[in-house]
């Protein structure tokens, strides 16, 4: 039985990821630093980790060849200096303690599979980015992107196979993205958010979750855009929730500015545009079952 790590496996991706993995028969080791969360099922066995004190119950690797690295700390908080560097030490010390661990111990790992951003991409209403795009943009998300991806390809120096995929706003119903944009819609206090022209590449969670696991089963190694084939304006993505809800959209747009006097630098987060291309995806053969936005959001909302 193929035995799978998942670091940040109780997190929105991750459980959707376990999910997908017990439904294949592979097992699964994850790593958590709350011991409140640390079970031991079948198939499914928890360890401590504490990535920033370089803490790590190496057996999490007994019996694995494969990694997933989901862990990362919320970039929905405000942008204090020190949560920036929260943001990314969260990143970069994670890969870094299983690195070392993987080197010092001899640990015979076949394949990283590590989350990213399509926040890598740089604002514009016009680029259409696949992955071979060289960014030279120096923004903070830019610089979170770099670093992460950097430290998880720091593991071809251990002859390990390594996959990243740049995840675009994941759309699921527990949680997430999606949830934010409901909830004035609900309210009947919703509206398009700065321009609304910005485009927002969005992919199902099924769908993402599915993208990490082809990416392992099809050995399909380097950087996968993790969105779906039909990006969207930001206008359109708040007019068809509020079509899937049936409620109306009566306020005028939010303005750039006011969004950034409450939200300040973390602002990027919705008024940057980033048309973000799945060609490679799908000319490797993955097969989205969410295509388009409306029923997307009719399987998540209904």
């Amino acid at each position: 039985m193929k035995t799978i790590l998942i670091t940040g496996a109780t997190g929105l991706v991750g459980q959707e990821i376990v999910k997908q993995c017990h439904a294949k028969g592979f097992a699964v080791h994850y790593l958590s630093t709350r011991k409140s969360k640390l079970k031991d099922k079948t198939n499914y066995k928890g360890f401590y980790w504490n990535p920033s004190q370089g803490e790590i119950d190496s057996a999490c690797f007994n019996g694995v060849d494969t990694v997933i690295n989901l862990a990362g700390g919320s970039i929905s908080k405000r942008w204090t200096k020190s949560y920036k560097q929260e943001i990314i030490e969260s990143r970069t010390q994670s890969l870094k303690l299983l690195y070392h661990t993987i080197k010092k111990e001899k640990i015979a790992i076949n394949h990283l599979v590590s989350a990213s951003a399509i926040g890598y991409y740089p604002d514009s209403l016009t680029h259409f980015y696949e992955e071979d795009y060289a960014s030279t943009e120096k923004g903070f998300l830019q610089k979170v992107v770099s670093l992460w991806e950097q430290e998880a390809n720091a593991f071809k120096q251990l002859n390990i196979n390594v996959s990243i995929i740049r995840i675009g706003i994941v759309l699921a119903k527990d949680g997430g993205a999606l949830m934010e944009l409901v909830k004035p819609i609900k309210a009947f206090v919703g509206s398009p958010l700065g321009s609304g022209k910005q485009w927002q590449s969005w992919i199902h969670l099924e769908d993402l979750a599915s993208l990490f696991l082809f990416a392992i089963e099809n050995n399909n190694y380097g950087i996968l855009n993790g969105v779906a084939p039909n990006a969207v304006k930001q206008r359109e993505m708040v007019k068809t929730i509020a079509k899937v809800l049936e409620r109306p959209l009566i306020l005028p747009k939010v303005p750039a500015f006011v969004l950034k006097l409450m939200l300040g630098e973390m602002s990027a987060i919705v008024l940057e545009s980033q048309r973000v291309s799945s060609n490679k995806v799908e000319a490797l053969g993955f097969n989205y079952t969410y295509h388009h936005l409306q029923p997307a959001l009719e399987d998540l909302l209904r």
